[in-house]
């Protein structure tokens, strides 16, 4: 493979879900601007959200077969030492074609394949965990990798260091106050009234539509506006009402953010990181399904008094009015709040997770 002399080669690997993509490109933009002729891959499934993003973003993907831990004693279980074997083989020859200098791994099933490929080839890895509770990939990942870093303060990671998440560049750069005219004008509210955010993900989250699909009135004669977005498959009814934003789907958050004086939603680890690099004040409703990753990721917000957390199944119509609707009353300590989200928001994870990747190939 011709390449300048010089410069480097960078193997990122992950994929699944956005929660591993977004910061795996994130990454590779930053890399990208900084050494222009780097060599920047990426290496995925065939199967994960990757095979679509990444060749959308511009970088090459390399395939690695999807290997899932097994969980129980199966057929599959029977045949994944043979399976994973070989995907370890497929890395190998991937670092050794394209002559790679580090690997960086963010989690998923392209990443536990590649620590051990990194590793018998004597390339130098990273971790990145985004989650306050640990894949499995990466908790293996750690025990050897040349630097580990993650998102949330707590998370039991080995020789880990609290790096922040790797985010969108929109997110990063974003001035709110200087878009809250803009973004007022694009959901159709007024610039002037403080707003409520409530989303739950692009598919929504029903407890969080029913609750406030009971409370909305609540929030208006509170003097607050409210900026619902639904989830695109939502049935709950508009009622037109003047302040009260129903939107199925939002593809510029940036602007829900700039007009976001207070914010409800789930914790996903993404979710959680954007709202205090921002600095937004929050009430995490932890989806319940799952390991209980995201009552963990809201967990150093909370501690540090940036947000609320409300259980999923306490949160009703009622509990909007009696612990929800109390906040929008209480400006100063949603100020508090706001100040306590910059001891636990970065915006700067990014350029914190090079300069692991840097502090790899230096050792």
């Amino acid at each position: 493979m011709d390449r300048p002399r010089g410069a480097r080669t960078y193997l990122l690997a992950g994929g699944g879900t956005a929660g591993h993509v977004n910061p795996l490109l994130a990454v590779a933009d930053a890399l990208k601007a900084r050494e222009p002729d780097a060599h920047v891959l990426v290496l995925g499934t065939r199967e994960g959200l990757e095979a679509r993003l990444v060749p959308l973003r511009g970088y090459e993907l390399l395939f690695v077969d999807k290997v899932p831990f097994p969980r129980r004693p199966d057929a599959a279980a029977a045949s994944f030492p043979n399976r994973f074997r070989r995907a370890i083989g497929q890395v190998r020859a991937h670092i050794r074609e394209h002559g790679v200098d580090v690997v960086v791994g963010f989690g998923g099933y392209a990443s536990a394949p590649a620590y051990v490929a990194a590793r018998r080839e004597r390339t130098p890895f990273v971790v990145h965990e985004a989650n306050a509770r640990p894949g499995l990939a990466n908790v293996l990942g750690a025990r050897r990798a040349a630097g580990v870093g993650v998102a949330f303060e707590g998370t039991p990671l080995r020789r880990s260091r609290v790096v922040g998440m790797p985010l969108r560049r929109e997110i990063v750069t974003l001035d709110r106050d200087a878009h809250r005219a803009e973004a007022a004008a694009h959901f159709g509210l007024d610039a002037a009234k403080p707003t409520l955010l409530v989303f739950g993900g692009s598919l929504g989250a029903l407890r969080l539509n029913e609750a406030f699909g009971g409370a909305w009135r609540d929030v208006l004669e509170a003097g607050w506006q409210l900026l619902h977005v639904t989830g695109e498959k939502s049935e709950l009814p508009d009622p037109g009402a003047e302040g009260y934003a129903v939107v199925r789907y939002v593809d510029r958050m940036d602007l829900a953010f700039s007009l976001a004086d207070l914010i409800v939603s789930r914790a996903g680890a993404a979710t959680v990181s954007e709202i205090s690099a921002l600095g937004i004040p929050a009430v995490y409703v932890p989806y319940a399904v799952g390991n209980g990753e995201q009552a963990l990721n809201a967990a150093s917000a909370v501690r540090a008094g940036a947000a609320i957390l409300i259980p999923d199944a306490e949160l009703t119509a009622d509990r909007v009015r009696s612990a929800v609707v109390p906040l929008l009353a209480d400006e100063a300590l949603r100020e508090r709040m706001t100040q306590a989200a910059a001891s636990v928001g970065t915006r700067s994870g990014t350029e914190n997770v090079v300069a692991l990747i840097d502090e790899a190939l230096a050792g």
